[in-house]
């Protein structure tokens, strides 16, 4: 009875567009009432401890450190050697946007932040260049959702959270199917750029790309502090976090001089805003994952799906269709923690490492960040543009079939997130 007091309690309160965190909490209240042996102070508890962890404090401080690149002058330096390496393809503009959002997403760890600080410099660019406003969001949308499977990714810090694994192998693993993603996505922009007819930005010329890469050597600092201490086992990802906030505070203020003390106030709040979302999020999906556990609704739902087929091939499909369509309907926090535990009771007849299916879970979340209606990374996009979600959703599709193919490859084929992963012990 309980599990179908939560589970219609929390359809229920989405059907009518509770704010996540507040649905999840009162669906967890709801059947805690319901079941009648726990205290509401359960409640409390379970919120504190579920936020209550070293690893967690990870995703304000690299929310921080986005903030602190975009207004400290050290996006655009990337932005210019992303022109310097892709400007020379079909549609310059749109490589270019790609090619940032990687370099973004070394450094941020968050689809949306990613999305925003691209998009507001390259989506006016490419407007005022002639492409088609609604053509530049969808771009600018694709890219984004490079955030979350390039590390630093705040989605795979929460899912080794939740499973024990180890964030940096996770970290690890996300760099070649990030690498896979980008690469496709530049492929597939420049294929309808040459059909459009857009131009190319500039012209290839190796000294161009040497002046922009030394401008931009000390914002490539920030992900290789980032990535190289958490490879080399020289700190753990939180640490690293911590890291990259001094010193992009510091080539911001001291070096490039583009941020200035007043400004660190907004920072503070704004990131201070946006992380406690995410923990809220977390504290009240806590409480739901305990009562769930309790009831053994992992299980229960893992037995039915395995009920259905004992394939690993058809298993791991119907994995991938079930976290695309909670990716499209919940927001991604709270779909890591309402799905992993379900996902995780399949591990052994699934077959694959538990790093492989966190890259795998995080690259559907992803796709799920370009789909409406909890896409974020459209509605950002949308909003810079002034474009509304359906127009942008439609040019969307080309980067959505591509990005569904590269989720088959990552699923797949091990090696690609494995083999980076066997590097760190």
């Amino acid at each position: 009875m309980i599990p179908t007091v939560l589970m219609v309690a929390l359809a229920a309160l989405f059907a009518i567009n509770t704010p996540i965190a507040i649905a999840i909490g009162a669906a967890s209240v709801t059947a805690i009432l319901v079941q009648g042996d726990f205290s509401l102070m359960m409640v409390v508890q379970r919120m504190f401890s579920g936020t209550d962890s070293f690893h967690l404090m990870a995703v304000p401080l690299f929310m921080y450190v986005g903030a602190i690149m975009e207004k400290g002058g050290i996006s655009q330096r990337l932005i210019d050697l992303a022109n310097a390496l892709a400007g020379w393809l079909p549609g310059g503009l749109a490589a270019v946007t790609i090619v940032s959002a990687m370099f973004f997403a070394g450094i941020s760890g968050s689809a949306a932040a990613d999305a925003a600080a691209v998009g507001a410099v390259l989506i006016p660019a490419m407007k005022r260049s002639g492409y088609e406003p609604d053509f530049a969001a969808a771009v600018q949308a694709s890219g984004g959702s490079l955030g979350v499977i390039i590390p630093p990714s705040i989605p795979m810090i929460i899912f080794g959270f939740l499973t024990g694994a180890s964030i940096g192998q996770l970290f690890a693993a996300g760099i070649l199917p990030g690498l896979l993603i980008g690469l496709s996505l530049i492929i597939v922009s420049s294929i309808i750029s040459w059909k459009q007819g857009y131009a190319p930005e500039n012209r290839f010329s190796p000294g161009l790309v040497w002046t922009t890469f030394c401008r931009a050597g000390l914002a490539l600092g920030a992900p290789a502090i980032i990535l190289g201490g958490i490879l080399m086992g020289i700190f753990t990802a939180t640490e690293s976090a911590a890291v990259a906030v001094v010193y992009s505070l510091f080539i911001s203020t001291v070096v490039y001089k583009e941020l200035r003390p007043r400004d660190l106030y907004g920072i503070l709040v704004n990131g201070s805003i946006t992380a406690s979302i995410v923990m809220f999020i977390i504290s009240t999906a806590s409480v739901f994952s305990w009562i769930a556990a309790i009831e053994d609704i992992p299980e229960i739902l893992a037995g039915g799906i395995l009920g259905i087929t004992d394939n690993r091939i058809l298993l791991l499909l119907i994995i991938n269709a079930v976290l695309l369509v909670a990716g499209t309907f919940v927001e991604t926090t709270a779909a890591l923690i309402l799905l992993v535990p379900m996902i995780t009771a399949m591990l052994p007849a699934l077959g694959i490492d538990m790093i492989q299916l966190g890259v795998i879970v995080v690259t559907n979340l992803a796709i799920g960040m370009l789909t409406p209606p909890m896409g974020i990374c459209l509605i950002v996009a949308s909003a810079i543009s002034n474009q509304g979600l359906g127009a942008v959703s439609r040019r969307v599709v080309p980067f959505l079939l591509i990005l569904i193919v590269d989720l088959m490859v990552i699923t797949f084929y091990p090696p690609i997130t494995m083999w980076m992963a066997h590097l760190i012990r």
